[in-house]
């Protein structure tokens, strides 16, 4: 009884301890060309530095705006992790061993981050697809969220 009060007890006090300490999150996004001939550019990117969004946000009051210092170019940043990924179209049309491909990476990146610690939390998508004669772009676009316990 003593021993089971004393697991419970610690248990309590280590997911405190956890919400004390807030939470870390990550977004990596995959980016995979829908572009006829396998032409396009597909990769897993994943930011590589931290920002701190409120240096780019400017402050709105009835009396005018306060502008940020900063401009669009210094929102960009240069460190980035970016791995390779296949199309999806070759020149004979879809192609599912590229998808296979993409899948296998994408499991591996997934796989590394959950043993780094990372939980996914959440996942979304969208398609910029090919609009008709005369176009033949488009990609497909998923964002991977992950949080874990700030250190």
């Amino acid at each position: 009884m003593k021993k089971s009060l004393l697991a419970a007890v610690v248990c309590v006090f280590s997911v405190l301890g956890m919400q004390a300490q807030g939470v870390q999150f990550k977004i990596v996004t995959t980016v995979e060309s829908i572009v006829p001939g396998g032409l396009g550019r597909s990769r897993i990117i994943e930011n590589g530095q931290e920002v701190n969004y409120s240096d780019f946000t400017t402050t709105r009051t009835k009396d005018g705006k306060e502008k940020t210092s900063k401009n669009r170019g210094d929102v960009k940043i240069d460190e980035l992790k970016e791995s390779t990924l296949v199309n999806f179209y070759s020149m004979v049309g879809i192609n599912f061993q590229n998808i296979a491909s993409n899948d296998a990476m994408m499991t591996s990146m997934l796989n590394a981050h959950s043993k780094e610690g990372w939980e996914l939390t959440h996942i979304a998508s969208g398609v910029e697809s090919d609009a008709g004669k005369g176009d033949g772009n488009g990609i497909f676009i998923t964002r991977y969220y992950f949080k874990k316990a700030a250190k």
